[in-house]
């Protein structure tokens, strides 16, 4: 069985000689190549669904997640991961109508419904002492 994610980006970082920051910074030297990969990947998942190539549809999503968990990891929040999706989790799900129900643009958007409340990451980064 795979580890998740984040343990195989980790591994692929530390073999590769890529960075890995122990604290939460923003790396000014790296940040718009991160930025510019995870374009590129969009774009690839784009042109993949467009086309309606389910292998490259899968290839660009597993390709983002990589990118992504690197860049987790690259700019020190690998450490907060999991409690920063929790919270993210607990925002979107605030976003059901009073009724239980989802709130729906026209479009099928899911929007915000009279609960809602944002995600407090502030205070993520406060309790694993990373503020």
């Amino acid at each position: 069985m795979l580890r998740d994610t984040l343990s195989i980006v980790r591994e692929w970082h530390d073999a590769f000689d890529v960075p890995v920051q122990d604290a939460p910074a923003i790396p000014d030297a790296r940040v718009q190549m991160r930025l510019a990969i995870l374009e590129e990947e969009v774009a690839e998942l784009r042109a993949a669904a467009e086309a309606g190539d389910m292998v490259e549809v899968l290839d660009a999503l597993c390709d983002i997640q990589y990118v992504l968990d690197g860049t987790f990891l690259e700019f020190g929040l690998h450490g907060v991961k999991d409690q920063a999706m929790a919270e993210v989790h607990a925002s979107n799900m605030s976003k059901l109508g009073a009724d239980g129900r989802p709130v729906l643009r026209e479009d099928g958007k899911v929007l915000k419904g009279p609960s809602f409340f944002p995600p407090d990451l502030v205070r993520v980064l406060a309790e694993q002492g990373r503020s």
